[in-house]
């Protein structure tokens, strides 16, 4: 989930993304299932964070090369797996010498607002009939979270606005299909998602990926203002000790018609 736009950035602390948020990377395995990767096809992981995926997707003999836009996952992932290949870079704006067979991502999109800047750099990076496979956040994810903010916020005069890019099934399909993609599979579904850290998950999540959602918040006052979300939400999303996020993810397999 690693690929933020500029002026939503996250400092990524990576002990505590690997440690305290591992859903992220434990959910997409089921992406990998999808991209059903061979012996010897090049891969792109697009937002590969701290490389668990790149790393899976290698062990089927693919090479994979892991590409994300911040430098602390980056070296991380190349401490961690050695015998990946690891680039900082825009998701935006990337190029490499040699085209891919598969450009794979999960949990990074959804960070960046100029999709068609990102789907220019993937069509570019694909060979023709190369695929597109990704899993990201779609419309109506963490809904509830989101609007819990938006109105504890607003009573203290801060107007919140939505950082991520959370499309429909037809707003994305169209705008892969007017970058020469044909859409062999798209969906999206809701997946409720156990946070980890027990009474602490919540704010655990929002200080993890929440700053740009919380920017407008003076630092001295986020505290109190995830203290309210959370007595706010906690009849709707905390049981037995243990926060459950509202995520719906959109989920699609596209090859490049590109000539």
């Amino acid at each position: 989930m690693n690929q933020p736009d500029e002026g939503t950035e996250n400092e990524w602390d990576t002990t505590d993304y690997d440690e305290g948020h591992s859903f992220v990377f434990e959910y997409g395995e089921g992406v990998v299932d999808l991209l059903e990767p061979k012996t010897g096809e090049r891969v792109l992981d697009l937002g590969c964070g701290t490389g668990h995926l790149a790393d899976r997707i290698a062990g089927s003999g693919a090479d994979v090369v892991g590409l994300d836009s911040s430098a602390e996952m980056i070296s991380e992932a190349r401490e961690s797996y050695p015998e990946c290949r690891f680039v900082h870079g825009d998701a935006r704006d990337f190029s490499f010498s040699k085209p891919f067979d598969a450009v794979f991502s999960n949990a990074a999109l959804h960070w960046v607002s100029e999709q068609d800047a990102v789907l220019d750099s993937i069509t570019d990076a694909l060979r023709p009939d190369g695929r597109f496979v990704a899993e990201f956040g779609g419309t109506g994810n963490v809904a509830t979270i989101l609007d819990a903010v938006r109105d504890v916020a607003a009573d203290r005069g801060y107007d919140i606005e939505n950082p991520w890019y959370f499309p429909s099934v037809g707003e994305y399909t169209a705008k892969l299909e007017a970058h020469g993609f044909e859409v062999r599979y798209a969906t999206l579904f809701d997946r409720p998602t156990e946070l980890d850290g027990g009474p602490d998950g919540l704010s655990s999540w929002l200080g993890m990926f929440g700053d740009g959602l919380l920017a407008p918040i003076p630092d001295g006052e986020q505290r109190a203002v995830v203290s309210a979300v959370e007595d706010s939400l906690r009849d709707d999303l905390f049981e037995d000790g243990t926060w459950t996020a509202d995520y719906r993810r959109l989920r699609v397999i596209a090859v490049n018609e590109a000539e």
